[in-house]
Protein backbone atom coordinates (compact mmCIF):
# COMPACT_ATOMS: atom_id res chain seq x y z
CA UNK A 1 0.00 0.00 0.00
CA UNK A 2 1.77 3.40 -1.00
CA UNK A 3 0.42 6.92 -0.61
CA UNK A 4 -1.08 8.76 -3.73
CA UNK A 5 1.20 11.44 -2.56
CA UNK A 6 4.92 10.68 -2.32
CA UNK A 7 4.61 6.82 -2.81
CA UNK A 8 6.07 5.97 0.07
CA UNK A 9 4.58 3.19 2.58
CA UNK A 10 0.96 4.31 3.49
CA UNK A 11 -0.49 3.98 6.85
CA UNK A 12 -4.21 4.46 6.03
CA UNK A 13 -6.30 4.13 3.23
CA UNK A 14 -9.41 6.19 2.85
CA UNK A 15 -11.95 4.91 0.75
CA UNK A 16 -14.09 7.70 -0.28
CA UNK A 17 -10.90 9.52 -1.91
CA UNK A 18 -10.00 6.07 -3.15
CA UNK A 19 -6.60 7.06 -2.27
CA UNK A 20 -3.69 5.97 0.78
CA UNK A 21 -1.63 8.32 2.70
CA UNK A 22 2.10 7.94 4.92
CA UNK A 23 2.15 9.69 8.02
CA UNK A 24 3.02 13.01 6.74
CA UNK A 25 1.02 13.56 3.53
CA UNK A 26 -2.51 11.87 5.81
CA UNK A 27 -1.72 14.83 8.57
CA UNK A 28 -1.62 17.31 5.67
CA UNK A 29 -4.74 16.14 4.01
CA UNK A 30 -6.55 16.82 8.18
CA UNK A 31 -5.27 20.13 7.95
CA UNK A 32 -6.02 20.97 4.32
CA UNK A 33 -9.34 19.60 5.26
CA UNK A 34 -10.20 21.92 8.10
CA UNK A 35 -8.44 24.67 6.40
CA UNK A 36 -10.59 24.18 3.18
CA UNK A 37 -14.02 23.93 5.40
CA UNK A 38 -13.05 26.40 7.85
CA UNK A 39 -13.11 28.93 3.84
CA UNK A 40 -15.67 27.33 1.93
CA UNK A 41 -17.92 28.23 4.86
CA UNK A 42 -16.65 31.24 6.01
CA UNK A 43 -16.11 29.78 9.38
CA UNK A 44 -13.11 32.04 10.97
CA UNK A 45 -11.12 35.07 9.96
CA UNK A 46 -7.28 35.63 11.18
CA UNK A 47 -7.13 37.39 14.10
CA UNK A 48 -10.43 35.85 15.44
CA UNK A 49 -10.33 34.47 18.95
CA UNK A 50 -11.29 31.24 19.16
CA UNK A 51 -13.42 28.77 22.05
CA UNK A 52 -12.96 25.27 21.55
CA UNK A 53 -15.29 23.03 23.46
CA UNK A 54 -13.09 20.02 24.82
CA UNK A 55 -14.15 17.05 25.88
CA UNK A 56 -11.26 14.44 25.80
CA UNK A 57 -12.42 12.71 23.09
CA UNK A 58 -10.33 12.29 19.59
CA UNK A 59 -12.82 14.79 17.82
CA UNK A 60 -12.30 17.49 20.14
CA UNK A 61 -8.81 16.98 20.83
CA UNK A 62 -8.05 17.25 17.22
CA UNK A 63 -9.76 19.72 16.39
CA UNK A 64 -8.26 22.14 18.78
CA UNK A 65 -4.58 20.50 17.87
CA UNK A 66 -5.64 21.40 14.25
CA UNK A 67 -6.69 24.76 14.70
CA UNK A 68 -3.58 25.72 16.51
CA UNK A 69 -1.60 23.77 13.72
CA UNK A 70 -3.35 26.67 11.45
CA UNK A 71 -2.22 29.68 13.51
CA UNK A 72 -5.39 30.49 15.30
CA UNK A 73 -5.37 31.96 18.86
CA UNK A 74 -7.69 28.89 20.44
CA UNK A 75 -8.35 28.31 23.95
CA UNK A 76 -10.02 25.49 25.60
CA UNK A 77 -13.09 25.52 27.42
CA UNK A 78 -14.00 21.63 29.66
CA UNK A 79 -17.26 20.91 31.18
CA UNK A 80 -17.28 18.18 34.01
CA UNK A 81 -20.69 16.55 33.58
CA UNK A 82 -20.32 14.49 36.68
CA UNK A 83 -21.05 11.25 35.01
CA UNK A 84 -18.55 9.43 37.21
CA UNK A 85 -15.25 7.77 36.08
CA UNK A 86 -15.94 8.40 32.82
CA UNK A 87 -15.99 12.60 33.12
CA UNK A 88 -12.90 11.86 35.83
CA UNK A 89 -10.83 10.18 32.97
CA UNK A 90 -12.38 12.69 30.34
CA UNK A 91 -11.44 16.08 32.72
CA UNK A 92 -7.84 14.02 33.29
CA UNK A 93 -7.23 13.60 29.86
CA UNK A 94 -8.38 17.25 28.73
CA UNK A 95 -6.19 18.77 31.08
CA UNK A 96 -3.19 16.84 30.36
CA UNK A 97 -3.68 17.58 26.91
CA UNK A 98 -3.43 21.46 27.54
CA UNK A 99 -0.58 21.20 30.63
CA UNK A 100 1.41 19.57 28.34
CA UNK A 101 1.07 21.94 25.20
CA UNK A 102 0.80 25.18 27.59
CA UNK A 103 -2.49 26.10 26.40
CA UNK A 104 -5.17 27.90 27.93
CA UNK A 105 -8.04 25.80 29.31
CA UNK A 106 -11.00 27.09 31.22
CA UNK A 107 -12.63 24.14 33.66
CA UNK A 108 -16.49 24.57 34.82
CA UNK A 109 -17.93 21.89 36.91
CA UNK A 110 -21.44 21.16 37.00
CA UNK A 111 -21.41 19.92 40.70
CA UNK A 112 -19.23 22.40 42.10
CA UNK A 113 -20.14 25.27 40.29
CA UNK A 114 -24.08 25.16 39.79
CA UNK A 115 -24.92 21.85 41.99
CA UNK A 116 -25.64 19.08 40.15
CA UNK A 117 -24.62 16.62 37.23
CA UNK A 118 -26.26 14.96 34.34
CA UNK A 119 -27.21 11.68 36.26
CA UNK A 120 -28.82 13.75 38.98
CA UNK A 121 -30.54 16.44 36.50
CA UNK A 122 -31.86 12.99 34.41
CA UNK A 123 -33.41 11.34 37.52
CA UNK A 124 -35.15 14.74 38.53
CA UNK A 125 -36.58 15.75 35.18
CA UNK A 126 -37.29 12.17 34.13
CA UNK A 127 -35.65 13.34 31.00
CA UNK A 128 -32.83 11.01 28.93
CA UNK A 129 -29.64 12.21 30.07
CA UNK A 130 -28.69 13.54 26.67
CA UNK A 131 -30.87 16.14 27.36
CA UNK A 132 -29.75 18.16 30.67
CA UNK A 133 -25.92 16.85 28.86
CA UNK A 134 -26.76 19.17 25.75
CA UNK A 135 -28.73 22.00 27.52
CA UNK A 136 -26.07 22.58 30.08
CA UNK A 137 -23.11 22.57 27.64
CA UNK A 138 -25.07 25.01 25.02
CA UNK A 139 -25.59 26.94 27.64
CA UNK A 140 -22.04 27.17 29.71
CA UNK A 141 -20.16 27.11 26.46
CA UNK A 142 -22.22 29.99 24.98
CA UNK A 143 -21.66 31.89 28.19
CA UNK A 144 -18.28 31.78 28.79
CA UNK A 145 -17.71 32.69 24.99
CA UNK A 146 -19.45 35.93 25.42
CA UNK A 147 -17.66 36.62 28.94
CA UNK A 148 -14.69 36.23 27.34
CA UNK A 149 -14.94 38.41 24.39
CA UNK A 150 -14.16 35.24 21.85
CA UNK A 151 -15.78 35.39 18.65
CA UNK A 152 -16.56 31.92 18.48
CA UNK A 153 -17.14 28.94 19.38
CA UNK A 154 -15.92 25.32 17.83
CA UNK A 155 -17.18 22.45 18.36
CA UNK A 156 -15.66 18.49 17.18
CA UNK A 157 -18.87 17.69 15.20
CA UNK A 158 -17.58 15.64 12.29
CA UNK A 159 -18.80 14.45 8.95
CA UNK A 160 -20.09 11.13 10.55
CA UNK A 161 -21.98 13.38 13.20
CA UNK A 162 -23.65 16.02 10.78
CA UNK A 163 -24.87 13.18 8.41
CA UNK A 164 -26.44 11.09 11.64
CA UNK A 165 -28.43 14.17 12.87
CA UNK A 166 -29.40 14.70 9.21
CA UNK A 167 -30.54 11.19 8.52
CA UNK A 168 -32.37 11.39 11.81
CA UNK A 169 -33.62 15.04 11.02
CA UNK A 170 -34.75 14.19 7.43
CA UNK A 171 -36.52 10.95 8.55
CA UNK A 172 -38.54 12.93 10.33
CA UNK A 173 -38.38 15.57 8.12
CA UNK A 174 -37.68 18.05 11.20
CA UNK A 175 -37.90 21.59 9.31
CA UNK A 176 -37.01 23.49 12.56
CA UNK A 177 -33.71 21.37 13.01
CA UNK A 178 -32.98 20.96 9.35
CA UNK A 179 -32.94 24.90 9.03
CA UNK A 180 -30.00 24.71 11.36
CA UNK A 181 -28.11 21.99 10.04
CA UNK A 182 -25.47 23.96 9.25
CA UNK A 183 -21.41 23.89 9.64
CA UNK A 184 -21.92 27.87 11.28
CA UNK A 185 -24.92 29.19 13.02
CA UNK A 186 -24.18 33.04 12.88
CA UNK A 187 -24.01 35.16 16.08
CA UNK A 188 -27.15 37.04 16.87
CA UNK A 189 -27.75 38.86 20.40
CA UNK A 190 -26.96 36.81 23.32
CA UNK A 191 -25.54 33.34 21.23
CA UNK A 192 -21.93 33.98 19.99
CA UNK A 193 -21.48 32.25 16.04
CA UNK A 194 -20.52 28.34 16.91
CA UNK A 195 -18.73 26.41 13.82
CA UNK A 196 -17.81 22.81 13.07
CA UNK A 197 -14.05 22.44 11.15
CA UNK A 198 -14.30 18.66 11.08
CA UNK A 199 -17.38 18.57 8.73
CA UNK A 200 -15.13 17.05 5.94
CA UNK A 201 -13.25 14.49 8.39
CA UNK A 202 -15.05 11.30 9.32
CA UNK A 203 -14.21 9.66 12.90
CA UNK A 204 -11.58 7.27 11.53
CA UNK A 205 -9.62 10.44 10.23
CA UNK A 206 -9.87 12.25 13.49
CA UNK A 207 -8.77 8.75 15.32
CA UNK A 208 -6.22 8.54 13.17
CA UNK A 209 -4.99 11.91 12.98
CA UNK A 210 -4.87 11.55 17.31
CA UNK A 211 -2.77 8.44 17.22
CA UNK A 212 -0.38 9.76 15.01
CA UNK A 213 0.06 13.12 16.61
CA UNK A 214 0.34 11.27 20.24
CA UNK A 215 -2.70 12.47 21.48
CA UNK A 216 -3.90 10.65 24.37
CA UNK A 217 -7.92 10.91 23.86
CA UNK A 218 -10.81 8.72 25.99
CA UNK A 219 -11.67 5.84 23.82
CA UNK A 220 -15.14 4.74 25.45
CA UNK A 221 -18.61 6.42 24.74
CA UNK A 222 -20.75 8.13 27.38
CA UNK A 223 -21.84 5.40 29.41
CA UNK A 224 -25.07 7.21 29.57
CA UNK A 225 -25.81 7.31 25.63
CA UNK A 226 -26.57 3.70 25.47
CA UNK A 227 -29.92 3.57 23.38
CA UNK A 228 -29.60 7.11 21.68
CA UNK A 229 -31.14 7.25 18.55
CA UNK A 230 -28.08 9.28 17.19
CA UNK A 231 -26.02 5.91 17.46
CA UNK A 232 -27.96 3.43 15.95
CA UNK A 233 -28.22 6.38 12.87
CA UNK A 234 -24.78 6.44 12.50
CA UNK A 235 -24.58 2.34 12.62
CA UNK A 236 -27.29 2.53 9.60
CA UNK A 237 -25.00 4.81 7.60
CA UNK A 238 -22.05 3.19 8.26
CA UNK A 239 -23.44 0.19 6.58
CA UNK A 240 -24.26 2.15 3.52
CA UNK A 241 -20.62 3.60 4.13
CA UNK A 242 -19.49 0.08 3.42
CA UNK A 243 -20.90 -0.50 0.83
CA UNK A 244 -20.88 2.84 -1.02
CA UNK A 245 -17.68 4.63 -0.33
CA UNK A 246 -18.47 8.66 -0.38
CA UNK A 247 -22.52 8.38 0.63
CA UNK A 248 -22.03 10.12 3.86
CA UNK A 249 -20.35 13.02 2.41
CA UNK A 250 -22.43 13.06 -0.89
CA UNK A 251 -25.32 13.22 1.42
CA UNK A 252 -24.28 16.03 3.55
CA UNK A 253 -22.61 17.99 1.04
CA UNK A 254 -25.77 17.14 -1.16
CA UNK A 255 -28.32 18.62 1.41
CA UNK A 256 -25.81 21.76 2.05
CA UNK A 257 -25.99 22.33 -1.48
CA UNK A 258 -29.20 21.38 -2.59
CA UNK A 259 -31.83 21.11 0.09
CA UNK A 260 -30.69 23.48 2.99
CA UNK A 261 -31.50 26.96 1.22
CA UNK A 262 -34.96 25.24 1.16
CA UNK A 263 -35.44 25.09 4.66
CA UNK A 264 -33.80 28.77 5.48
CA UNK A 265 -37.04 29.91 6.04
CA UNK A 266 -37.99 27.04 8.77
CA UNK A 267 -38.52 28.46 12.55
CA UNK A 268 -35.89 27.95 14.66
CA UNK A 269 -35.88 24.45 17.37
CA UNK A 270 -35.75 24.68 20.91
CA UNK A 271 -36.73 28.70 21.74
CA UNK A 272 -33.93 29.68 20.23
CA UNK A 273 -35.87 32.04 17.49
CA UNK A 274 -36.76 35.82 18.23
CA UNK A 275 -35.64 36.64 21.66
CA UNK A 276 -38.56 38.07 23.81
CA UNK A 277 -36.65 38.97 26.73
CA UNK A 278 -33.31 38.17 29.22
CA UNK A 279 -33.74 35.49 32.16
CA UNK A 280 -34.36 37.17 35.64
CA UNK A 281 -31.51 35.14 37.41
CA UNK A 282 -28.38 35.04 34.62
CA UNK A 283 -28.93 37.49 32.23
CA UNK A 284 -28.91 35.18 29.51
CA UNK A 285 -31.78 35.55 26.37
CA UNK A 286 -34.67 33.91 27.35
CA UNK A 287 -38.51 33.35 25.82
CA UNK A 288 -39.44 33.02 29.60
CA UNK A 289 -38.43 34.75 32.72
CA UNK A 290 -36.15 32.58 33.89
CA UNK A 291 -33.99 30.49 31.22
CA UNK A 292 -34.41 26.59 30.57
CA UNK A 293 -30.78 26.11 32.67
CA UNK A 294 -31.86 28.39 35.48
CA UNK A 295 -35.07 26.12 35.55
CA UNK A 296 -32.51 23.29 35.54
CA UNK A 297 -30.42 24.56 38.35
CA UNK A 298 -33.63 25.69 40.62
CA UNK A 299 -35.19 21.97 39.78
CA UNK A 300 -32.22 20.42 40.70
CA UNK A 301 -31.16 22.32 43.82
CA UNK A 302 -31.03 20.46 46.76
CA UNK A 303 -31.11 16.82 44.92
CA UNK A 304 -29.55 13.55 46.16
CA UNK A 305 -26.88 12.87 44.02
CA UNK A 306 -26.87 10.07 42.04
CA UNK A 307 -23.95 7.39 42.05
CA UNK A 308 -23.15 5.07 38.84
CA UNK A 309 -21.77 2.09 38.48
CA UNK A 310 -20.10 -0.02 36.14
CA UNK A 311 -18.15 2.22 33.80
CA UNK A 312 -19.76 5.23 34.50
CA UNK A 313 -18.38 4.73 38.21
CA UNK A 314 -15.50 6.12 39.98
Amino acid sequence: MKCRVCREPAVIDIRRHNANFCVEHFLRLCRDQVAKAIEDFHMLEPGDRVLVAVSGGKDSLAVWDLLRELGYEADGLYVGLGIGGYSDRSGQRTKAFAEERGWPLQVIDLRDDHGYDVPTAAKVTKRVPCSACGLSKRHLFDRAALDGGYDAVVTGHNLDDEAAVLFGNTLRWEAEYLARQLPVLPARHGFPRKVKPLVRLGERETAAYCVLRGIDYVVEECPMAAGNKHLGYKEALNAIEAASPGSKHAFYFGFLDRAAPRFADAAPASGEGEVLGTCSVCGSPSTNDTCAFCRLVERTAGAQPVVLTAKGSS
